[in-house]
């Protein structure tokens, strides 16, 4: 029997391993996927998210990672930019979640791929992990850390605003366009969604865009047509796109994202990254709130802490921000919403910054983490 069984591997899960495999703790991971593959991610990643990669012997730029130093808001009429309180990077999952396997193999983790647990049950004082096929495996404690997707028997409630659908792809821009968006990260707004536009490892940019169910189904659900009214709507994105090559055929998509979802109780369940809280992709907060939870589950679980305490203190850290950012990601899918958003920025440019450092997860929680790591 395992000390901890961790479903689910991708940054969540395998930052837990690391941190408790190197504690000496017996871990076992387990991954549905059998190796390299994309995720529906903006794939941002802010100074926190660097600075605790790092700490769990990641260098994302040794992998790759493009340096973002300034945002763009882009609406129909304009176009907005303003510096990052923080220096950000940009990297693909597929690149980083196997950088964080391979480190917690190297811990000592047992890491099992191919892997799809179907059912997770309490039996006495520890958890059993039902396999698809029939086989059972056995820990002290169980992490929940699939991310977006959710585990039958554990599923999530809707979030505060669950209306949305998202995409991702990756393209190849012209030398032209690539050149313009270096450094950047790109929000573009059109009728019923947004999109977040940025380079990653070797010369690729990542789209991708969340819009509302029903707008998705007045343009019949089909990709095709979603693209071209959003390239339609935004001139900018238009140019941006202008003789890109698609790397894949089709998107990657989601359905009934959880924004605004905060876990505050379990049942003895420790609950991670999107498991225990789901903030809106616009404040690339997402990856560095998955890995906080990972580091302050490891500390609370080291220290002879419950699911519970950890779980109530996960939602004090990041509750408020995670509130902050639905409220304004529900406002720019409204028409009037993006309206006045853009003309705010426009006056105050500076808008942008600020709602970047109030959407983060605060430097003061961050460091508490790190005080408390054994």
């Amino acid at each position: 029997m395992s000390d901890a069984l961790i479903v689910g591997g991708g940054l969540a899960g395998a930052a837990l391993a690391i941190r408790l495999a190197t504690a000496g703790r017996a871990v076992t991971l387990l991954e549905r996927s059998t190796g390299p593959h994309d995720k529906v991610c903006g794939e941002f990643l802010s100074s926190e998210g660097v600075a605790m990669l790092a700490s769990l012997g990641v260098d994302v730029s040794a992998l790759g990672a493009v340096a973002i130093q300034a945002v763009r808001l882009c609406s129909r009429r304009q176009v907005t930019a303003a510096p990052l309180p923080f220096a950000g990077a940009s990297l693909s999952r597929r690149v980083l979640d196997e950088a964080l396997l391979e480190r917690a193999a190297a811990a000592g983790a047992r890491i099992l791929r191919g892997t799809r647990v179907s059912e997770l049950t309490r039996d006495g004082a520890a958890w059993s992990a039902r396999i698809a096929g029939g086989s059972q495996l056995a820990g002290r404690s169980v992490f929940l850390a699939t991310g977006k997707h959710d585990l039958r028997s554990h599923k999530r409630p809707p979030g505060v605003q669950a209306d949305l659908v998202a995409f991702k792809l990756h393209w190849r821009l012209t030398p032209s366009e690539t050149a313009k968006l270096e450094g950047h990260v790109e929000l573009v707004l059109f009728e019923g969604g947004y999109a977040g536009l940025q380079l990653i490892e070797r010369g690729r940019a990542n789209l991708c865009l969340v819009i509302r169910r029903q707008r998705l189904l007045a343009l019949g659900q089909r990709w095709e047509r979603v693209l071209h009214a959003i390239r339609r709507e935004s001139a900018h994105l238009d140019a941006r796109l202008a003789g890109a090559h698609a790397y894949q055929r089709r998107p990657l998509a989601l359905s009934a994202i959880p924004y605004g979802y905060v876990r505050r109780y379990t049942n003895g369940l420790w609950r991670l990254g999107d498991q225990a809280a789901v903030i809106p992709s616009f404040t690339g907060d997402g990856m560095s709130i998955a890995l906080h939870s990972a580091n302050l589950a490891a500390s609370i679980y080291l220290h002879g802490g419950s699911a519970q305490d950890y779980q109530g203190q996960l939602a004090r850290d990041v509750g408020p921000r995670i509130e902050l950012a639905t409220r304004l990601s529900r406002a720019l899918v409204q028409r009037r919403g993006q309206r006045v958003l853009a003309l705010a920025a426009w006056i105050w440019p500076g808008l942008m910054s600020t709602v970047a450092t109030h959407t983060r997860v605060p430097d003061r929680v961050l460091a508490v983490a790190a005080r408390r790591r054994p």
